[in-house]
């Protein structure tokens, strides 16, 4: 197997546990879940940044970051080539995080909370020097935007996918909170310049073509606030699983391996009720019952899909006390919207 050069740089704010590598950000824990404390930590700070070594950052720079007037604009950064290059009369200083378009792209847009795929170039303002990249390691990288720097976030959040995004940021929407990086090449203070190639984002709910579903499927209804009901027919359910796609998205297929971000309902033929239900939940499709597997694999992103999954494919023997509470033999059926799709995560050494 091919080794990967690791970036040296991690997007993520202090106390994410996130790592950040050739192949992308590898999530380490479970979304949302903080990173526990480093040995000697006090709890409610921030952890310490660790370099590439293993080594313990450093904890000052034998180089004072030089007093500089901060800019309120981007007129003093050129931006040529593809991949792009970053031109700045170093040192130089931005006054808060500040973006600019440089190629509008026609995709959906990204939501503050949103996946992203990208590909991007960081520059330093104090020293005017890259101090990362991805397009030299031949693959964008995929991140949630509410696990990375602030200003990360705010540059990218509500613009489109397509686009080709220039972004500024202060010391305080950037490495600030971690001490600067971990091999002391960031500063407290440093103002972090990047142009940003949005790649693919993740959708909010299905955008497509609607399509009628075959006749004997259960009803599929949507109420004003969005929620999705699912009527249950009268009569015995079908043996073998169903599948039938009510949207049909123009994104990205899913891959029998990948890691898919969902909204979804669920109803229990039995019982014609609700028996689960989540909103923007990712997991990796290995992790799922095998009626979502089966029915997912090769679908869109942006699709509603729906699924009448019989006990063999989903949970024969019941899953009591769940959740989902699902008796011994009974029927599923459920309405997937994919919002998302990529390569499963693998943890280090996997």
């Amino acid at each position: 197997m091919r080794t990967k050069k690791t970036h040296r740089f991690d997007l993520r704010p202090a106390g994410r546990a996130l790592a950040l590598t050739g192949a992308g950000l590898l999530l380490l824990a479970a979304c949302g879940n903080p990173a526990a404390p480093a040995p000697g930590a006090t709890p409610g700070e921030p952890m310490p940044t660790v370099a590439p070594t293993g080594e313990p950052a450093p904890s000052g720079s034998a180089t004072p970051t030089p007093t500089i007037k901060p800019a309120d604009n981007l007129d003093a950064i050129k931006v040529t080539g593809d991949p792009p290059k970053i031109e700045v009369k170093a040192p130089w200083a931005i006054d808060q995080t500040r973006s600019k378009v440089l190629k509008e792209g026609d995709g959906p847009t990204v939501g503050e909370a949103g996946t992203v795929e990208v590909n991007y170039i960081g520059v330093n303002g104090r020293t005017g020097k890259v101090f990362d990249e991805s397009y030299k390691n031949g693959q964008p990288v995929t991140f949630p935007l509410d696990q990375v720097i602030p200003g990360f976030q705010k540059g990218l959040a509500k613009q489109r996918q397509g686009s080709r995004v220039l972004i500024a940021m202060p010391g305080s929407d950037g490495y600030d909170s971690s001490g600067g990086s971990g091999d002391g090449t960031i500063q407290v203070g440093d103002t972090l310049i990047f142009v940003v190639d949005i790649v693919s984002t993740s959708l909010s709910g299905p955008e497509g073509e609607k399509q009628a579903a075959p006749a004997g499927m259960p009803a599929v209804g949507e109420g004003a606030d969005g929620k999705v009901s699912i009527e249950i027919p009268a009569g015995d359910p079908p043996a073998k699983l169903q599948t039938a796609t009510l949207i049909k998205g123009k994104g990205k297929k899913v891959g029998e391996n990948d890691q898919v971000t969902v909204n979804y309902v669920g109803y229990s033929w039995k019982t014609r009720a609700e028996i689960d239900a989540g909103r923007n939940e990712t997991t990796p499709l290995s992790g799922v019952i095998e009626g979502w597997r089966t029915g997912l694999k090769g679908q869109t992103v942006g699709s509603r899909v729906e699924l009448v999954i019989p006990p063999a494919q989903s949970y024969p023997e019941g899953n009591q006390p769940g959740p989902p509470v699902v008796e011994k033999g009974d029927t599923l059926v459920y309405v997937v919207d994919i919002l998302y799709t990529q390569p499963a995560q693998q943890t280090p050494g996997g």
